[in-house]
């Protein structure tokens, strides 16, 4: 693995990342470096390219007709997008939480949680009764759902929901969790759960965490990078990037210039 510009191993790593649908290009020539073990923001107007860009990380975009995608995505040094790279494997190994939280309706509880294993032939109930309790723990989930765990996981409120998805994507032991603005249909008490999860996480995953919230990016990201129209104007510690900006482009963002 390399290194970031702040000397901490990187995870994932962009080189001339460009993506496009049909003619529209969303993505131009994206280099970043993410850094392991750590949270790292992604924010910037609608429209930006942030929801595609981390979709590339994990070839979801690639499944949207018409999609394409130039450059390269390397996972601990290795190109995502090399000839012989299985996407799925790359989705096990890269996992996602969506906007708007998505249990499967008919589903129980217990089930939305180890689908991904039962989906990949793991029958054993011992060990999905084990996986279940200790990704539904990891998600700060446990002590809500133990004792209605065959309840429908439609039932819970919109933050147990979502805390559901995360440990749906626990259960499968990703290396990287992306999060797509997974607070925006949550309201105040439910964000900052989800939020201190968040920070609970990075111990054990690399985050990269797509939000429109300036506020929330400061509160929990240690970095930080900045998109419009596009391309990456600028990234950086979090901190650094909102007291100190370098280019005139982020600055009035922040200051809600526009945006």
């Amino acid at each position: 693995m390399g290194t970031t510009p702040f000397q901490f191993p990187t995870k994932i790593e962009t080189r001339g990342l460009k993506a496009s649908f049909r003619d529209k290009v969303v993505l131009n020539g994206i280099d970043l470096s993410i850094p392991q073990d750590r949270i790292t923001a992604v924010m910037g107007p609608s429209g930006c390219g942030k929801t595609t860009f981390i979709r590339c990380l994990n070839r979801l975009h690639e499944l949207t007709p018409g999609a394409t995608v130039e450059g390269e995505a390397l996972l601990d040094g290795e190109n995502i997008y090399g000839k012989n790279v299985d996407p799925v494997a790359v989705r096990r190994r890269i996992g996602m939480v969506f906007q708007k939280p998505n249990p499967f309706p008919t589903m129980s509880i217990f089930s939305n949680v180890v689908a991904g294993l039962t989906l990949n032939g793991v029958r054993d109930k011992k060990t999905l009764q084990r996986v279940a309790e200790q990704s539904l723990r990891g998600a700060y989930l446990w002590e809500e759902v133990r004792d209605k765990l065959s309840d429908s996981g439609a039932s819970l409120s919109g933050g147990q929901q979502q805390r559901l998805c995360i440990a749906r994507a626990l259960a499968v032991e990703p290396e990287v969790l992306l999060m797509d603005e997974p607070c925006s249909a949550l309201d105040p008490t439910a964000t900052a759960k989800i939020e201190e999860l968040i920070t609970n996480l990075k111990r054990d995953y690399t985050i990269i965490l797509v939000t429109h919230n300036m506020q929330q990016a400061s509160r929990v990201a240690d970095y930080t990078a900045f998109f419009y129209l596009g391309k990456l104007i600028e990234f950086d510690e979090t901190a650094r990037l909102f007291e100190r900006p370098k280019e005139e482009l982020t600055e009035r963002y922040i200051t809600g210039k526009f945006g």
